[in-house]
């Protein structure tokens, strides 16, 4: 899912920013913008539910699209390009090539989406490696407690180990049976579906366990560390 709060480059821009930012930029008022809705608690509702209770989080509309909306970067990875590295408080750092990811076993999740935006989108199939297969592999040191992420575009979010190192998760390479678009976080993106979705990073290259929490680029700018769409936590106030 692309949504304008699930993109956009992160406090610290990769080498390859100059050029990512010939094929767009960063819409600066559009950023702007999203930090004084956080602020202003916007698109709340003050309503709290469970998913046995509800399918459908408080304060959403279910869409049958998927939206695409972003901050002005669509960074195009090659396949030859894409890879991911798993590093930081790991006893086996992994650095794996594409090849290397589409060697490993291929799994197959179907799961509804939640936008922090307010629209979610029911029965999403999609193909993909196992993060909890990966990080099994890695073997995260027990001070390891939370994890960064960062994209090609240089996006960054964050979230606790214990929230990425679930069986539903996937890092993912097709939806809906095809490949997934570049406008969509092709190659690769990460599918965390109990959390809004700016916390399943598109065009995904790097996590990192680390003992200590660190915000992301929508966390700093006051949108919520966590972000469970049931309990409607859009923002950190």
């Amino acid at each position: 899912m692309t949504d304008t709060t699930e993109t956009g480059m992160g406090p610290e821009a990769t080498s390859g920013a100059s050029q990512e930012a010939a094929q767009g930029g960063i819409k600066e008022k559009l950023v702007r913008t999203k930090e004084r809705w956080a602020g202003e608690g916007r698109l709340l509702t003050g309503m709290t539910s469970t998913p046995d209770r509800d399918r459908l989080p408080p304060g959403q509309r279910l869409v049958t699209d998927w939206p695409v909306l972003d901050l002005g970067i669509q960074p195009a990875v090659a396949e030859a390009a894409a890879r991911l590295d798993i590093d930081g408080l790991v006893e086996n750092p992994l650095s794996l090539s594409w090849a290397e990811l589409m060697a490993l076993p291929q799994e197959e999740r179907r799961n509804d989406i939640h936008c922090v935006t307010q629209w979610s989108r029911y029965d999403n199939d999609w193909r993909g490696i196992s993060i909890t297969a990966l990080l099994a592999q890695a073997r995260p040191r027990r001070e390891a407690a939370f994890v960064t992420m960062e994209s090609h575009d240089g996006y960054t979010t964050n979230l606790p180990l214990a929230d990425l190192d679930r069986p539903e998760n996937l890092l993912a390479t097709h939806w809906e049976g095809k490949p997934l678009t570049r406008q969509h976080g092709g190659p690769l993106r990460l599918v965390v579906p109990h959390l809004y979705f700016w916390k399943s990073p598109k065009w995904i290259r790097r996590i990192s366990l680390i003992a200590q929490d660190r915000p992301g680029f929508w966390e700093v700018r006051g949108y919520h560390d966590r972000g469970d769409p049931w309990l409607e936590q859009r923002y950190s106030a």
